[in-house]
């Protein structure tokens, strides 16, 4: 009888999945090339699915399922860790009225596509009143669910599971107190690195071709993904056997496509390295913003941007690039390649600088759910960080407050633990792994120089990838590191790195 109800549970959340998929699938080409006049009918269709999909995870049929479960003795993990995921999944959404979520969720897709056009338009009057409707939406959701401590919790929950306002606020005060000062420093540093060569022009043609020879690099698999070009760069998991990955691409700068190319190549790598035995189930993707982003920041950070990874790939880049770094040695390349200087856009900033751009929206998503800052208020406010943190101030709203898509998804909550997964208490994720990856791997250069990068991804599919959602990020970290989240780690790299290219004293 438990066996029946194990495989009948497991085909009900495969059904789910396929739904999943087929949505992941839309969300891909909405962003990579639709035609604009579909819009409307993509979200009608969005909305029909997602409503299926929240339908059937309110269901008496999902009820009686998880209540059959909490009597059964003999559980396998994956039924097991399935049933949590659908348990917490259940008891959120029955505290939602359907038809609010399928009218947020075609919210969702028209928002998308007007800040779209708003962001061209550099008019966050265009945008607002749809922003103010998604806070509004969320604002209710966090009612309905209820809340600990802060309403920002409820939302923080979802990205990164466990980890609230009280350690985000300790954790962003430590960073912020160390990179303001080190920032500024580096930016009055009398050594400078020569960066010319790298805004000379390089055809478009030739970045896509150096960023397909450099996903090959890195271990991604190209007959499970592929690589396609949007206005604002993403990877996508339909599942471990269809994970596709999107790049920008600046003939002025080929820094852009080619860290943000290595940086979503992170994200896919984990995707297409989780256990097959996870597919079909809700496991079957990455378990947090932050585990996830620490991925893609590893591949980007500790890898794309380090020397020895360069000893080999410099004569690829130099093959695609033309003439322009022929009379550049490697080291000033690499100096070059890791210049600090403040920018105003989040996915060109540099890692020395980036951790500020995610406080900053960390701050002032945090102020709109507690009610100290309404949305009108956004672009002024977020100037004002910009100038108090880096020192710039955008002139346009293009530039400033519209610059990221995930506000017009309703994704509030993300960039707190995009920030884990990266340059805050993720970067402390990714520089957490890469201290512990020593004590297996302490010939981890030689590894890069000697092209079996294989060998450092094959120990992240070891200790992360495999798991897919099976594990929780606190495990994670605990069985990779034996501690909890520890900035030291990331602060000390950051520190030693900038202070020895700029020889500061």
């Amino acid at each position: 009888m438990e066996n029946d109800i194990q495989k009948k549970f497991l085909e009900y959340v495969k059904k789910i999945n396929h739904y999943k998929q087929a949505m992941a699938l839309m969300a891909w080409d909405s962003r990579t090339g639709a035609p604009k006049a579909g819009v409307p009918q993509r979200a009608e269709v969005l909305g029909t699915l997602s409503a299926e999909v929240f339908a059937m995870s309110v269901s008496d049929q999902m009820k009686d399922m998880l209540a059959a479960l909490d009597k059964a003795t003999d559980l396998s993990d994956i039924v097991k860790k399935s049933k949590e995921h659908c348990q917490k999944t259940y008891d959120r959404n029955t505290k939602i009225p359907a038809d609010e979520f399928k009218a947020y969720v075609m919210l969702q897709s028209t928002a998308e596509s007007v800040w779209e056009e708003a962001k061209e338009k550099n008019d966050f009057a265009m945008f607002q009143p749809y922003l103010e409707e998604l806070v509004s939406y969320n604002k209710k959701f966090i009612e309905y669910r209820g809340y600990e401590g802060h309403p920002y919790n409820t939302l923080l929950d979802d990205y990164e599971p466990g980890v609230f306002t009280d350690t985000l606020d300790r954790v962003f005060a430590e960073l912020k107190t160390a990179l303001i000062p080190l920032v500024k420093k580096v930016s009055d540093a009398k050594k400078q690195p020569n960066t010319a060569p790298l805004y000379a022009y390089f055809p478009k043609e030739n970045q896509e071709k150096l960023s397909h020879a450099v996903l090959t690099h890195i271990g991604y698999n190209f007959d499970k993904g592929r690589l396609n070009e949007t206005v604002h760069p993403f990877a996508i998991g339909i599942n471990p056997n269809d994970v596709r990955v999107t790049t920008k691409y600046n003939e002025h700068d080929f820094r852009v496509a080619l860290l943000g190319t290595i940086h979503e190549g992170g994200h896919a790598l984990y995707e297409q390295n989780i256990d097959h035995e996870l597919i079909g189930t809700p496991l079957s993707g990455g378990t947090s913003m932050g585990i996830h982003e620490s991925q893609s920041l590893f591949f980007e950070k500790f890898v794309g941007q380090s020397l020895p990874f360069w000893k080999n790939v410099y004569p690829i880049l130099k093959q695609h690039a033309g003439s322009q770094f022929d009379d550049v040695e490697l080291e000033d390349f690499y100096f070059a390649l890791n210049e600090s200087r403040p920018s105003l856009i989040r996915i060109e900033a540099d890692e020395l600088t980036y951790c500020l751009h995610i406080i900053l929206r960390y701050e002032l998503e945090k102020g709109l759910f507690e009610g100290t800052i309404e949305v009108k208020d956004l672009p002024r406010l977020w100037n004002d960080k910009m100038e108090e943190y880096l020192g710039i101030r955008p002139e346009n709203d293009g530039e400033g407050v519209l610059q990221d898509v995930h506000w017009s998804s309703g994704s509030f909550g993300y960039f707190p633990s995009y920030a884990l997964g990266s340059y805050a208490l993720g970067y402390i994720y990714a520089a957490q792994m890469k201290q512990a990856m020593l004590n297996d791997l302490p010939n981890f250069d030689q590894l890069l120089e000697q092209e079996q990068i294989g060998v450092i991804r094959q120990w992240l599919t070891k200790h992360v990838h495999r798991f897919g959602s099976l594990k929780k990020p606190q495990e994670i970290i605990a069985d990779i590191t034996g501690k909890s989240i520890d900035a030291k780690p990331l602060l000390s790299y950051l520190t030693e790195k900038y202070s020895n290219l700029y020889e500061l004293s």
